[in-house]
């Protein structure tokens, strides 16, 4: 039997991309379950609160360990809704750092330890747990609102800010307005959310396999890719960082923003 050709360019790019999909249907359709996506995040939420968990359990008022320093500082930081921010952070952070591992060695882990040809394993580069992140924080953001401002009081802020009611007689026109720019403002939201991590965590990810097909092309070829991934390493390590930091940001931006009243 002859030697199975290696793939090529397009064939080992789409095989790194490729989900471990069930449609919900057996005919198919718009739902379709990303496993890999599920069972990974799940898994890095485990060990998000495990950790946290164990930082807590171990914490001290003496002079505290730099772990639990850097829980302490980290919850000062973001005293504002400091629990909903602090585990986004850390469990945005543990998906995003996903994409550090080599693409290639976490390819044959899946394939023979696991059984699974199809698996990523860098969540947020799946645009459904980004989209299902900022969903998660917007219905937060409703919630919040209605509770503080009841739901009378949301509904009234809805049709009278930012451009008010007043003079009475031009209310009928202002009213459509102030409700355009709302509903625009709350769509926008979850969006930018949403599609601004899961492009950085993509992009990243196709760079990485771009930096592999460099180094299969040859002897140079393998050095070069050697030396640019571990400098491209080191930059997607800082905007893994960086995103989970705007993630968070932003979730207690808009969370915080319930709270005021117009």
């Amino acid at each position: 039997m002859a030697d199975e050709q290696a793939p090529d360019a397009t064939s080992y790019i789409q095989h790194h991309l490729t989900f471990l999909a069930e449609p919900v249907r057996e005919s198919g359709g718009f739902w379709t379950i990303h496993y890999d996506t599920i069972i990974t995040s799940l898994i890095l939420g485990v060990v998000v609160f495990g950790f946290l968990w164990l930082v807590t359990r171990k914490a001290t008022t003496g002079v505290p360990s730099k772990t639990q320093a850097f829980v302490e500082i980290s919850v000062r930081f973001v005293n504002v809704v400091a629990p909903i921010a602090l585990t986004v952070f850390v469990w945005v952070l543990f998906m995003n750092m996903m994409d550090l591992l080599p693409v290639d060695i976490m390819a044959w882990v899946y394939q023979n330890i696991f059984h699974q040809h199809a698996w990523r394993g860098v969540s947020t580069a799946d645009v459904n747990t980004t989209f299902a992140l900022a969903l998660s924080v917007f219905g937060l953001m409703i919630f919040y609102s209605i509770k503080n401002k009841g739901l009378g009081g949301w509904i009234k802020e809805l049709f009278s800010t930012p451009f008010g009611i007043k003079p009475l007689w031009a209310a009928p026109l202002l009213i459509p307005f102030n409700l355009l720019f709302n509903l625009i403002e709350y769509i926008s939201k979850p969006l930018s959310h949403s599609l601004r991590l899961y492009g950085n965590m993509y992009a990243g990810e196709i760079i990485f396999l771009l930096l592999g097909l460099l180094a299969s092309s040859g002897i140079w070829g393998a050095i070069a890719g050697g030396i640019v991934h571990v400098g491209w390493s080191i930059f997607d390590g800082f905007i893994a960082i960086l995103q989970a930091y705007i993630f968070m940001m932003l979730t207690v931006v808009y969370i915080s923003m319930a709270h005021e009243h117009h």
